[in-house]
């Protein structure tokens, strides 16, 4: 009985140390690609911001997806970006409150929320 505990344990240790490993090498990768002079791709919500700031109306995740596809801004793999970039914005708003860069302003609809402040 005691050898199932230890091995139990020596597990959980395993995947705590690989987990920690994890993103010192991930950001040793971001590294060499910004001194190779490649500049970082803008995620989703950067690009939701500034589409959504530049737009008069208010916009939905969907249309702002296919917007960012189709001017080559974002690419996905994806099968539900458009879900994604909702969650992500909803929790922004939630997370910063009056800090947030968006405005909720009808079901499924989101605006600048500077641009809504004049």
């Amino acid at each position: 009985m005691t050898s199932k505990k230890t091995t139990k344990k020596a597990t959980r240790a395993n995947t705590t140390a690989t987990a920690a490993n994890a993103t010192p090498a991930r950001n040793a990768t971001r590294a060499k690609q910004a001194a190779k002079g490649k500049p970082k791709q803008k995620g989703i919500l950067d690009i939701a911001a500034e589409m959504l700031a530049k737009s008069k109306k208010p916009m939905g995740c969907k249309e702002i997806v296919e917007h960012a596809i189709e001017k080559g801004l974002w690419k996905t793999k994806g099968q539900t970006p458009s879900a994604t970039l909702y969650a992500a914005i909803i929790r922004e708003i939630a997370k910063r409150g009056k800090d947030a860069r968006f405005k909720k302003v009808d079901r499924g609809l989101f605006t600048a929320a500077k641009a809504g402040r004049k």
